[in-house]
């Protein structure tokens, strides 16, 4: 296949960003002049976001066998693994003293007072959340078999089984390869199906906007913009100015360059609100970028269930509106106290909707019992925090996975200084660098050469 025509294919998936814009407008403008209507339109949304989470256990269990399947040296991994980890506890910590710092200078909620139609709203929410114990949760992340951690929609689940048949693979050296190869090939046709999906991307971005603009209307919004922009405000702060005065000094990587790059699954989450549409495409993009399978397989997954960076804002900022709101603030011993508990908490809440509302009333219901009717305050506008929420989320993986890529060896500087510059376009309709050749030649050229994308 002739470069031309590749680039010719890659034109065409423009008009498909391009569509999802229109459709979100189209969406606001349904929303807005038929709110009744709009919301009959949510299930549009809702089926797109269940499509991409379908693929999203077969993307990570290819990605992390052929990862770990073929490096060498186990301690690798681990290294990489005990890095992640001890990095995505440093961000959440910092994520937390950031919003908390902000919430107690803005003061959200002081000057309102809750309701009776908030309160039962914020009571059906915190009925139907389950309270998990650590033990429970650790044991959820064992499946019942091997098979079913691929279609439990538990991602810890698959990041375990794909982590024990990588290192099995590894051990079993050249009697592994064929597996490796068969892998390689589903992988294939996992990254091809993902692409049809996604030209369903316009319709959900449509019904998700228009249902939830046709439910709140502008009015709900009003009483509660304080709280919207201060969140906005301090995930930017950490986004550009933690985030990215760190990338720079670390690795001396400009932060908006690699936010250009990711620019289509930014538009991706605020038009879907979750952060989960976009990381089958993530993984991609940073292989593409010359991240290493085995760093971007572990770092990638791991950081969805782990580093919640958005999520940590917002559980702190929202207790904080709460607590105000209803006219008991919280003492500084029970903000630490119940944020720590909420960090531990959201680990695994993967940046779905709705899961950050869950994962609050859980910690008020735990902690402070009498503020959960409060949660009822904020329904109106969680679904516009939740994009924002997503979109730091998602920003704090694309960081991790290239800083700690650059810390264990895995980044090949070369290659993402020509993919960040524009002189090596990513593929969007197969988002695997074929380069043209057949399965057979690829699979050849897979021993000698490192591929810049998902082979």
């Amino acid at each position: 296949m002739s470069n031309h025509s590749r680039a010719a294919r890659r034109d065409r998936t423009h008009f498909l960003y391009i569509a999802v814009i229109a459709a979100v407008a189209a969406g606001i403008a349904v929303g807005l002049l038929a709110p009744a209507f709009a919301v009959e339109l949510k299930p549009l949304g809702e089926a797109f976001v269940a499509l991409i989470k379908m693929m999203i256990q077969p993307v990570i269990f290819c990605t992390i066998v052929l990862g770990v399947g073929s490096v060498r040296s186990a301690a690798r991994v681990g290294k990489v693994g005990g890095l992640a980890l001890g990095y995505f506890v440093a961000m959440s910590t910092a994520a937390l003293a950031i919003g908390l710092l902000v919430g107690n200078v803005l003061h959200p909620g002081s000057g309102l007072s809750i309701t009776e139609e908030t309160a039962s709203a914020g009571a059906e929410q915190a009925a139907g959340v389950e309270h998990t114990s650590t033990t429970d949760v650790l044991l959820g992340i064992i499946p019942d078999s091997m098979l079913s951690a691929l279609t439990s929609g538990e991602v810890l689940q698959t990041l375990l089984v794909a982590l024990l048949v990588g290192f099995a693979l590894q051990a079993m050296g050249r009697t592994g390869e064929p597996v490796l190869r068969g892998v390689g090939h589903v992988q294939r046709l996992v990254f091809r199906v993902l692409g049809m999906v996604m030209w369903a991307a316009p319709i959900g971005a449509f019904g998700a906007i228009a249902g939830v603009v046709g439910e709140t209307g502008v009015e709900a919004l009003k009483s509660l913009a304080v709280l919207m922009l201060g969140f906005y405000a301090t995930c930017a702060l950490f986004v550009f100015v933690v985030l990215g005065v760190l990338l720079k000094v670390t690795t001396g990587i400009n932060l908006f360059a690699l936010l250009r790059y990711l620019g289509r699954e930014f538009l991706l989450i605020v038009s879907t609100s979750s952060s989960e549409t976009a990381l089958p495409r993530l993984i991609a993009k940073m292989e593409h970028a010359g991240v290493d399978k085995s760093t971007v397989g572990v770092v990638v997954p791991t950081g969805y269930s782990f580093n919640l960076d958005g999520t940590a804002i917002y559980l702190t900022m929202a207790s904080l509106f709460i607590a105000s709101a209803m006219g008991d603030p919280l003492s500084l011993g029970e903000q630490v106290s119940l944020l720590l508990f909420m960090m531990i908490a959201s680990k695994g809440a993967a940046g779905v909707t709705g899961a950050g509302m869950a994962t609050l009333a859980g910690g008020l219901s735990s902690h402070r019992p009498d503020l959960v009717d409060g949660v009822g305050l904020i329904v109106g506008i969680d679904r516009f925090m939740s994009e924002c929420r997503a979109v730091t989320n998602f920003a704090g993986n694309a960081v991790a996975t290239v800083l700690i890529g650059t810390w264990t060896g895995g980044l090949d500087r070369s290659q993402l200084d020509r993919v960040l510059a524009g002189d090596d376009p990513f593929d969007e309709t197969t988002m695997v660098d074929d380069h043209g050749a057949p399965p057979a030649e690829e699979d050849e050229k897979e021993a000698g050469t490192r591929a810049p994308a998902l082979v």
